[in-house]
């Protein structure tokens, strides 16, 4: 039990991290403003975080008695294996997240535009995984560390923050790819 309680508080921590991480970006794509202490104040400890909750959440799946029931109990499970199959999916993303501006200057050099796009695609799709991972797991977290006890509380909540996190979703895409275009398509 403690290694879950462990594992929630460092999802928990990330998530606070994502989302100045998330909201220093968009505001940065919104006003053409990049300071690179505050992106790697923002980043840094984020990818520290979120490295050690997917070696914590892989020790528990692989050496404890939590691997779930997702295959006999489909339609009940779906959250969970949502939330397993977006984890899965953010790593090799966020190797790529983390070098896509690198990769969209060198393309944009080259006149690559179909590479520009492709890798626009890429972060549409790293940020889904991102997004879908915290909606689905903040509640749970919070649960696990015994700061949440009513299940109804637990639903509201999570209704409400499903909406609130597909917004930061829609404003990331938006604000982020429009300025991706502009730096690296010339605004088309």
């Amino acid at each position: 039990m403690l290694l879950k309680k462990l594992n929630a508080l460092l999802g928990e921590l990330s998530i606070i991290f994502m989302l100045a991480h998330i909201g220093y970006n968009v505001f940065a794509y919104v006003t053409f403003y990049y300071n690179p202490f505050i992106k790697s104040i923002t980043a840094y400890p984020c990818m520290i975080l979120i490295c050690l909750h997917a070696v914590c959440g892989m020790l528990i799946m692989f050496f404890t008695g939590d691997k779930g029931r997702g295959k006999l109990y489909i339609k009940q499970n779906i959250g969970t294996i949502l939330q397993r199959i977006s984890a899965i999916l953010i790593l090799p993303l966020l190797i790529l997240h983390i070098n896509t501006f690198n990769l969209m200057r060198a393309s944009a050099e080259q006149g690559l535009g179909i590479y520009i796009i492709l890798l626009m695609l890429g972060e549409v799709l790293f940020f889904a995984c991102v997004i879908t991972h915290i909606s689905l797991s903040l509640t749970k977290g919070l649960v696990t560390l015994g700061i949440l006890t009513s299940e109804r509380l637990k639903k509201v909540l999570d209704v409400i923050l499903y909406v609130v996190f597909f917004l930061v979703f829609a404003a990331s895409c938006i604000v982020v790819i429009k300025g991706q275009a502009e730096m690296f398509l010339g605004g088309n």
